[in-house]
């Protein structure tokens, strides 16, 4: 729910990454796009609009950002695109029925990444693409840093663990290795950075990555809450640019080809 009710802040704080997809995507006029991990269809809607004698087809888990998506589509009058509430990793989607495959900052968070990579292989013709966008390791990234050891309250939390969560695709090797296992060929992984946007101002801000991240204030007495909400606050308020709050942030773009 709060992914879709807060959809603008979050399509303008991967906003950089997204043009990045898309062109390294190079959506054709007759191509027909698969969107995994569509959210709430920002890059869907692109895709389909880029594809104007072709399509695209968003698939999540999410009712609520799928609601939100074909919202905006019907709004934006994009009508060659589709929306579906499917695991990618089992859905059984129409073989050889797409010549793309894309996902911005979501293919991370499959269970089995050689299942779902597999399945979406199957559903890409000869010679189809794939495109990724995912996180590079942690160190490399000063927002989930940054956000994470304010919220800390002082406690030493567990880093995200290598093979799961919002890290799973952060090492390149381990990359190549799940998508040659799922059949993939001429896997290449380009780095990119950029800064991150995450509100207005250091009170904008606060409130956005609160709503996201303040999962992780459990446990904490109301001490240590007040604590890290101060932290919090200022550290956003450090970030503070002409541009509003902005963090360091560093992803592959990921491409490969189904043979």
């Amino acid at each position: 729910e709060y992914w879709a009710d807060n959809a603008e802040y979050f399509d303008r704080s991967v906003a950089i990454y997204h043009e990045r997809l898309l062109a390294a995507a190079a959506v054709g006029e007759r191509d027909h796009v698969l969107d995994v991990g569509c959210g709430t269809g920002q890059t869907t809607r692109d895709a389909a609009r880029a594809a104007s004698a072709g399509s695209a087809f968003g698939v999540d888990l999410s009712s609520r950002m799928l609601d939100h998506a074909r919202r905006r589509a019907a709004e934006e009058g994009v009508a060659n695109v589709t929306f579906a509430q499917a695991d990618a990793q089992i859905h059984p989607f129409e073989p050889g029925a797409y010549n793309l495959a894309i996902s911005r900052t979501a293919a991370m968070f499959f269970g089995d990444h050689v299942a779902a990579f597999t399945n979406i292989g199957r559903a890409l013709r000869p010679g189809g693409r794939l495109v990724l966008v995912t996180w590079q390791p942690l160190p490399t990234n000063e927002w989930i840093r940054e956000i994470s050891g304010a919220l800390a309250g002082g406690r030493d939390l567990p880093a995200p663990p290598p093979d799961a969560g919002p890290f799973a695709l952060s090492d390149p090797d381990r990359v190549r290795t799940l998508l040659t296992s799922a059949g993939f060929v001429d896997v290449e992984l380009e780095g990119t950075t950029t800064g991150m946007w995450f509100g207005n101002d250091a009170d904008d801000a606060h409130r956005f990555v609160l709503g996201l991240m303040g999962w992780m204030l459990q446990g904490l007495d109301d001490a240590g809450r007040a604590r890290a909400l101060d932290a919090l606050h200022t550290t956003m308020a450090a970030h503070e640019s002409p541009d509003g709050v902005r963090f360091g942030s560093a992803a592959w773009i990921t491409h490969a080809v189904r043979p």
